[in-house]
Order: C-alpha cells, then sequence, then structure tokens
C-alpha cells in the first residue's frame, strides 16, 4: 500500500480479480442499464478563474431578496435576529479554543470555559441559580424539562398550553408516552375572549388554572411559550402562580423576569431550530 494513495495498481487488480470483473467500468455497466447511460460528457461551461467565480455567485444572489429588504413573516422560531460582530470575536478568543486530540489532558479546558460562560449567562437571563450546559435543541429541551419535573415530583401528567410550538408538543408527547405521563392540552383564549385581548391568541388563563388543579397532586409540570407560537406575549406571572399553588413545576420557553414564580426555564438558542 502506498504511503498516501490508499489503493495501488496492484491493489485494484486484486480486488477486482476477486469478484470477476476486469475494469471498474464493467462494474458500472453491469449495475446501469444502457437505457439510463448519457454516454457523452457533460454539458459544462468551461471553468472560470477565482474572481470571474465570485462575480457571477454575486450576480445569482442579487437575485434573491433577503429578510433586510422586506417583511418575513415565516415565524414559528425562525425570528429575524441580530448577532453582534463582538460574537465572533469573543468565539475566537484563545481561552475557548481546544485541541482535537482527546487523549491531551487540556482537552476539556476551552470547552469548559464556553460551558461555564454560557450557564453563566442563561442564569444572568433567567434569574435562575443553576443552568444545565444545553441539550441539542428547544423541543428536546421541553422533553427534558418534563422528565425532570416527574423525576422530582413523581406526577403522572403535564398540562402544557396549546400556544407552544408544535415540534415541542409532539416531542414532549412522544416522550410522556414512553414513561406513561398523561399530556392535557390547554386551549388558547379566542379573539375578544373575556380572558384576553383583542386577537390575543393567549393560554385561557382559567382553562389553565384547572387544568393543573383537576390533577390534584399529580400534575407534574405545566409548560408554556413566552411569547408563545402565535407571537402573543403571556402573563407569566398568573400562569406560574396557578402552577405553584400545587407541586407542579411551572416550565416557561424563552425570556421572562427573574420575578416570575417559575422553577424551570428553557429555551432554543439556534436560530435554525425553533
Amino acid at each position: 500500500m502506498s504511503r498516501y494513495t490508499a489503493i495501488t495498481p496492484e491493489d485494484l487488480a486484486a480486488m477486482l480479480g476477486v469478484i470477476g470483473v476486469g475494469s471498474l467500468q464493467e462494474i458500472f455497466e453491469r449495475q446501469i442499464p444502457q437505457g439510463v447511460r448519457l454516454e457523452r460528457e457533460l454539458d459544462l461551461p468551461a471553468g472560470l478563474g477565482e474572481q470571474d467565480v465570485y462575480e457571477h455567485l454575486r450576480e445569482l444572489a442579487a437575485r434573491n431578496t433577503s429578510v433586510e429588504e422586506e417583511l418575513s413573516f415565516l415565524g414559528a422560531g425562525m425570528y429575524d435576529h441580530y448577532v453582534p460582530a463582538l460574537i465572533d470575536m469573543l468565539l475566537e478568543r484563545s481561552e475557548f479554543l481546544t485541541p482535537y486530540t482527546p487523549y491531551q489532558p487540556e482537552i476539556s479546558q476551552g470547552g469548559l470555559q464556553v460551558m461555564f460562560e454560557y450557564q453563566t449567562a442563561i442564569c444572568e437571563l433567567t434569574g435562575l441559580p443553576v443552568s444545565n450546559a444545553s441539550v441539542y435543541e428547544g423541543p428536546s429541551a421541553v422533553a427534558a424539562a418534563g422528565y425532570l419535573a416527574k423525576l422530582h415530583n413523581g406526577g403522572g401528567r403535564f398540562v402544557v398550553s396549546a400556544g407552544l410550538h408544535p415540534h415541542s408538543l409532539q416531542t414532549l408527547r412522544t416522550y410522556a408516552h414512553g414513561y406513561g405521563v398523561e399530556v392535557v392540552e390547554v386551549p388558547l383564549t379566542a379573539p375578544d375572549s373575556p380572558g384576553g385581548q383583542p386577537g390575543a391568541g393567549v393560554t385561557d388563563p382559567d382553562a389553565w388554572a384547572r387544568a393543573i388543579a383537576a390533577g390534584g397532586g399529580d400534575t407534574s409540570a405545566a409548560i408554556f411559550a413566552q411569547p408563545n407560537f402565535y407571537g402573543a406575549v403571556e402573563d407569566a406571572a398568573a400562569l406560574s402562580a396557578a402552577a405553584s399553588r400545587t407541586s407542579a413545576l411551572a416550565a416557561t420557553i424563552l425570556r421572562s423576569s427573574a420575578s416570575t414564580a417559575r422553577t424551570v426555564s428553557l429555551s432554543s438558542a439556534r436560530p435554525d431550530i425553533a
């Protein structure tokens, strides 16, 4: 075997002999029907220099319209966001770098520093005394929070706002089925209903309180999003207070004030995954 090439001509000839073909081309001829073969060279333009390619790609990109030029109603977790240039500079600082070889003792230094800074920032944002080092994405965090609540109080019910992201709700239901927990969904208020502002679409506070109380001490967690899936701002204090009157843990998604009486806070820090 060559030092830099995995297969030498001798190796190739030996392998072809074992499978009974004379060349690589013969392998393709045996597998690909004649009727679907192109039988000619690809009709591609001549190659371009780097600067020419750059100009061509810039012309193609100019045909697109970005969200910076038009108003986007995509939503559902894919919102406009601004990442300061300072962030890239901070991520390139040497204390966040770490060797890739796992047997070196300093492998964890950069990773530990990143996790420390991340957890510190999350605690400052949520007002909670402790933070984990994150999970993969938002829906998994919701399921993990539910399981944490079940382990904490042993309850068999999750009360969930219908304003939760559908992916989060689906993930929670999947996990809950595995460990035998019932998921109770509370509807949102209709426009001009007594429980909310015109067109608010927030969690019905009365139905929320009834759903939590109906479980008695068996309600393990009460989960709502802030803001919810439809962009409405929930009354986090009232929703959390309803849960605090029982043994249920109140879990809120995204930012809420430090004074809110919730117990678990979770979010998605990735702009591409809600």
